[in-house]
């Protein structure tokens, strides 16, 4: 099967489905696979994609390309079940194994708001992030409907460059459409500083261009 895993968004006494992640992940195969995550609410929303790069996710996809729709149901009925007999208030991603006769396994919950989310910065009418506070704070969630058709985050790692302010401004000027978030932490290489969000059409340039903005930020490329 694969693994994948979801948001519950939960104000304490009901709960909805925020814009998902799947993951694409066999079973038992050592943790050596493309891997994803995601989250959920009431409602219909985009499940993400996600690809591992040296244990650190390289990138989100959302929606995931070629999800069926069974599966996507199951891994958002699991989550609503799980959140309501937690009663959880807040932003709570389930990591969920899809085996190969569709069925669903849970592997991993984290209650708060997750990586394979970022992608809803930019990308959907209400992020994760404000949904979060919305439900502790006992406010009405807002909508987790998508912006786009796709979004694609790109994480970033550190690399040689240890300025970024120079990078930054060369990337806003470059893809004047590109989120850029960078969490202020000291750069070592390999070590997740930020994640870059781009959002459209089409999947193919969405990727080129969030690949291309997060190499360049490490200092893999330089133009």
């Amino acid at each position: 099967g694969e693994e994948g895993s979801l948001f519950a968004l939960c104000d304490g006494r009901t709960a909805r489905l925020f814009g998902g992640a799947q993951d694409h992940k066999r079973a038992f195969d050592g943790d050596l696979g493309p891997n994803t995550g995601g989250m959920g609410a009431f409602h219909p929303s985009p499940i993400a994609d996600q690809a591992l790069l040296e244990r650190i996710g390289a990138e989100v996809i959302a929606p995931t390309p070629g999800l069926g729709e069974e599966a996507a149901r199951a891994a958002t009925l699991v989550g609503l079940d799980i959140a309501a007999a937690l009663e959880v208030t807040g932003v709570m991603a389930v990591e969920l194994f899809e085996l190969a006769d569709g069925s669903v396994l849970v592997n991993e919950l984290a209650m708060r708001p997750h990586n394979s989310g970022h992608w809803s910065m930019d990308g959907a009418v209400t992020g994760q992030f404000e949904q979060h506070l919305r439900a502790v704070l006992d406010l009405p969630l807002g909508s987790p409907r998508a912006r786009a058709p796709w979004t694609v985050m790109g994480n970033v790692l550190g690399g040689e460059p240890t300025d970024l302010y120079p990078t930054y401004r060369h990337l806003m000027a470059r893809d004047p459409e590109l989120k850029v978030h960078l969490y202020g932490k000291s750069v070592r290489p390999g070590r997740k500083i930020g994640h870059v969000n781009v959002s459209g059409d089409d999947l193919a340039d969405l990727r080129e261009r969030a690949r291309h903005a997060a190499d360049y930020i490490q200092g893999v490329i330089t133009q």
